[in-house]
């Protein structure tokens, strides 16, 4: 069965689980295409059996027209006809969507293909933004117009950023162009996520949870000298960890927090900006984001509690990898955060800095007491090459399918 993935870019999270999945299922015998617009940050990894769609002229008057029209994903005519007769010689037995926002390809050229050639879909969606007039997430604006259609949007001048709101239209827009397909899977990652599909226009497709997962081979506990190379080693180190601190991840909570700690207690943030460090208190310890997941696991492995103070998320892997790393998670009650931190976590309300206080002085009090109650589990269960197979379980049921019809 040859199979095509389409996603807004080739590296990052989403684009190393586009990756991942089409490694894991040539394996398996599948033949693999995988999609992404050409872009500079696209065109930096050499991938075999890759199509670009369009180029940068063509995706950058996108992203400008969108911006301008507020119509996202309405451009791109010309690039996305000539990227499907490239496929059509290819004749995809089954397309695999991921991210499609951020103006790369026209969307209702791309469904049309789809529901003319009957062509069986599977969709993860690794944010809100299928079902939604615009926003990827909506939790901080307390906003549920999307049950219903979008309209007066309070964060149309944020990604993907436009200059009037069109929210009204691109919410009918989108039920027109995402609903009618023949056979789609919607895949989420997070039982959150999956439950607010259920309330939206794709509650009519088969909806299936598959976790994120993590390369347990490098996350795990592992020796460190991290404690002693930055003199914490009489400190309790309160880590966390994101790509891109800010509203959205709780960077002024985190800020907030250092001020109402004792003296014991040693704040390490991973993933600041060089602006963010110059100004961070002399409690919090700065780092840029590391590209080396075998220095990332040295930091969790020298901690001793992981703070995840997101204001909106679909299923942080970042929890997953201080869990593999021999770390209790306290998060948020954000999304589904508390999902990936695991059964010994401690959840609190969204934004309560005394409740994280409290909570943090709690775990690091049963753990130097021995009280802590240990949950063990099985790595495997959070292993990416696990998760992956999921998708490839999917594939063989679509495939036995097809052969069925002939």
């Amino acid at each position: 069965m040859k199979v095509l993935e389409i996603n807004s870019c080739n590296f990052g999270s989403t684009g190393n689980i586009m990756l991942q999945i089409a490694e894991t299922a040539r394996a398996q015998g599948y033949t693999v295409i995988t999609s992404c617009p050409k872009s500079r940050s696209n065109k930096k990894k050499n991938i075999d059996n890759q199509v670009f769609i369009g180029n940068l002229l063509t995706r950058n008057l996108h992203l400008k027209l969108a911006y301008l029209t507020g119509l996202n994903g309405c451009f791109s005519f010309i690039s996305t006809l000539c990227f499907l007769r490239k496929i059509n010689k290819f004749k995809p037995d089954l397309i695999h969507l991921h991210n499609l926002h951020n103006c790369y390809i026209n969307l209702p050229l791309l469904f049309r293909y789809i529901k003319r050639n009957h062509i069986p879909v599977i969709w993860t969606l690794h944010d809100c933004w299928s079902f939604t007039g615009q926003c990827p997430y909506f939790t901080m604006a307390k906003c549920i117009k999307w049950k219903t259609g979008c309209k007066d949007c309070p964060s149309f001048n944020e990604y993907p950023r436009s200059l009037i709101d069109q929210t009204k239209i691109m919410w009918k827009l989108k039920k027109k162009w995402f609903t009618g397909v023949e056979d789609m899977t919607i895949v989420t990652p997070s039982r959150w996520l999956a439950d607010l599909v259920k309330q939206s226009y794709l509650s009519e497709y088969s909806i299936k949870v598959i976790n994120n997962g993590i390369d347990t081979s490098v996350f795990k506990r592992t020796k460190s000298e991290f404690k002693s190379i930055h003199g914490l080693k009489n400190k309790y180190i309160v880590l966390g960890v994101a790509f891109g601190w800010g509203d959205r991840k709780g960077y002024k909570d985190c800020l907030k927090l250092a001020e109402i700690l004792d003296d014991n207690y040693q704040m390490v943030l991973v993933g600041v900006t060089k602006d963010q460090i110059k100004f961070l208190p002399n409690n919090i310890l700065g780092m840029e984001q590391t590209n080396s997941q075998k220095e990332l696991a040295e930091i969790y492995s020298a901690s001793d509690i992981f703070i995840n103070t997101t204001y909106e998320d679909n299923y942080p892997t970042v929890n997953l990898e201080a869990r593999a790393c021999g770390l209790q998670v306290i998060t948020y009650k954000t999304g589904g955060s508390p999902e990936s931190a695991g059964e010994n976590a401690v959840v609190v309300e969204t934004g309560d800095i005394i409740g994280l206080k409290y909570a943090i002085e709690k775990c690091i009090q049963d753990k130097d007491n021995n009280t802590l109650k240990t949950i063990k589990f099985n790595l495997s269960k959070i292993s990416a090459d696990s998760k992956f197979m999921e998708y490839i379980s999917i594939y063989d049921s679509i495939n036995k399918k097809k052969c069925k019809c002939f």
